[in-house]
């Protein structure tokens, strides 16, 4: 199932109509990959259009001056996807992630390539590349668009990639991060990347009611477990009080595995229908066996699931309990 980078880039320059997209409610490296690849296909002189069905969160939208980023709006955009000759799918493995774009982009001619850094893909690609141990989907673009031409990308492929990789790193203190990885980095500082500023605009952008959200989110914490889980909720009333989404809880996991002693964290976000969990880990913990009890995956310390039915009360006692057998030594 998995292709060569030597393969894609081979399609890449056959082919002229390309659409990217990204799993539902993108984050930094979905966005900063989508934008470096759209930036350098663009270079190459092909036509380029990304879709993603969430709309770009406000904090990421300097990372598209060009405006290649649209919402997916069903009756403009489905012919778009019909006609086009390579679909990329990029920091997701799962079709379903897709959400309304799925039907449309299975039933799609054109050939699909999946750029992902998460374990199990499903069967819906013609090709992948595939690389649990990458840091980022970023760090995987970044080698396709360096290995046949190793010369310096521009300053925009270079600030989206290493928002991509600042970001799934938990700014570069996450296990996987080594030599490389800064070397990586400081390749893309060089070609104009500023860290500074991509810092700011990601971390130091925050409104008045995602402080508020955070505040209220901790106020929840509790440990489990002799103190080694640590749990935070956010729930629909907060949301509204806050005047804030989904989206503004991201990277919120940082706050409970902030805790001394604990060595995994939850957070768990009341959604309109159904609870999403997002579980994080330290060390040889495999977080991601837990999500898997609940229809979820990920990697070995950060993974996520939803479900779609039960209380959020309900949902936390089950997998408070079933978390137990994970903390062992």
């Amino acid at each position: 199932m998995q292709s060569t980078i030597e393969e894609v880039v081979g399609l890449f320059q056959q082919h002229q109509k390309f659409v990217l997209t990204t799993h539902v409610n993108p984050d930094g490296d979905g966005l900063g990959s989508e934008v470096a690849l759209a930036e350098w296909l663009a270079g190459q002189g092909k036509d380029v259009s990304i879709l993603n069905y969430s709309a770009l969160p406000p904090v990421y939208t300097f990372l598209d001056p060009n405006h290649r980023i649209s919402q997916f709006n069903e009756a403009t955009d489905a012919a778009t996807i019909a006609h086009a000759e390579v679909i990329v799918v990029l920091d997701t493995n799962n079709p379903e992630r897709l959400r309304t774009m799925q039907p449309h982009v299975l039933k799609s001619a054109a050939i699909k390539i999946c750029i992902d850094h998460h374990l199990e893909p499903a069967p819906f690609a013609h090709h992948y590349i595939l690389d649990d141990n990458a840091t980022s989907t970023g760090e995987i673009v970044y080698r396709m668009l360096t290995r046949r031409q190793p010369a310096a990308l521009h300053s925009l492929i270079a600030q989206a990639l290493y928002c991509a990789i600042m970001t799934d790193t938990g700014s570069f203190r996450y296990p996987r991060v080594d030599p490389e990885i800064h070397g990586i980095v400081a390749k893309l500082i060089e070609w104009g990347a500023d860290p500074v500023s991509i810092y700011q605009q990601v971390y130091e952008q925050w409104s008045p009611g995602r402080i508020r959200l955070l505040g209220e989110t901790l106020a929840t914490l509790c440990t489990e477990h002799n103190g080694k889980l640590a749990h935070v909720t956010v729930t629909q009333d907060i949301l509204q009080r806050t005047q804030t989404t989904e989206v503004d809880t991201e990277n919120f996991t940082v706050y409970p595995m902030s805790v001394v002693g604990v060595v995994a964290g939850i957070l768990f976000l009341e959604m309109s229908k159904g609870v999403k969990i997002s579980f994080r880990s330290k060390g040889e913990i495999p977080i991601n066996e837990l999500a898997k009890e609940f229809g979820g995956n990920g990697h070995k310390n950060a993974a996520g699931a939803r479900l779609y039915e039960g209380t959020i009360a309900d949902t936390k006692q089950r997998v408070i309990r079933a978390s137990a057998k994970y903390l062992q030594p």
